[in-house]
């Protein structure tokens, strides 16, 4: 079948597609702190790593939530990884709270201090990546004069890693059971099961 972009009700889906297809999609669990000492920690699904020399790593918005306004503020925010024992957590702190609430204190997660940047991390996450604000893109569609969505995007200073995942020099990312985000009400989790490896073939 095909179905053309921005004609979403002609394709005969009970939800847009989009979002089933461009998946699994990694969760950044994102800890901001405005420049008043709030703190929102909320998910992204719409986000990756992009540049590996220096890190970088971005997430974008549906319009300017309050992790976009407090990385503005402060300039640093923190990537917290998503496992499996943490989805429900994670999901929790998708609920829309009033401005400056803590989500963390909301559904009970117990905060650690970050080494290089003032937000803090989770502290029973597994990973947790400190990072400075680069830039805020705007993302305005084709057919608009105004941004509907922000992607914002960090370089990486500081990494945490539980040494539980640790083994011979190399971090175990199967024995994390990271969730990735699917389309709908859908998400799928990496296991050592599944796990596979492939190097890549040498050049002509």
């Amino acid at each position: 079948m095909f179905y053309e972009a921005g004609h979403e009700k002609d394709h005969g889906f009970a939800h847009d597609p989009f979002k089933a297809l461009v998946a699994p999609r990694p969760i950044g669990w994102i800890t901001a702190m405005s420049a008043n000492g709030e703190i929102n920690l909320s998910p992204y699904s719409f986000f990756n790593a992009v540049a590996s020399r220096p890190n970088m790593v971005a997430f974008s918005s549906d319009g300017r939530k309050d992790a976009v306004t407090f990385i503005e503020e402060t300039r640093e925010f923190v990537c917290n990884f998503v496992s499996y024992d943490l989805r429900e957590a994670m999901n929790a702190t998708s609920a829309p709270l009033p401005r400056g609430d803590n989500e963390m204190i909301h559904v009970g997660l117990a905060a650690a201090p970050s080494r290089l940047v003032r937000p803090p991390r989770v502290a029973i996450a597994a990973a947790a990546l400190e990072c400075k604000w680069l830039q805020t893109v705007p993302l305005t569609p084709l057919d608009e004069d105004q941004p509907v969505s922000f992607m914002i995007i960090g370089q990486v200073v500081g990494v945490h890693i539980d040494d539980r995942y640790i083994a011979d020099g190399l971090v175990d990312t199967a024995a994390m059971r990271p969730i990735m985000r699917a389309g709908y009400h859908d998400y799928f989790v990496a296991t050592p099961e599944t796990k596979f490896s492939m190097r890549r073939p040498k050049g002509g």
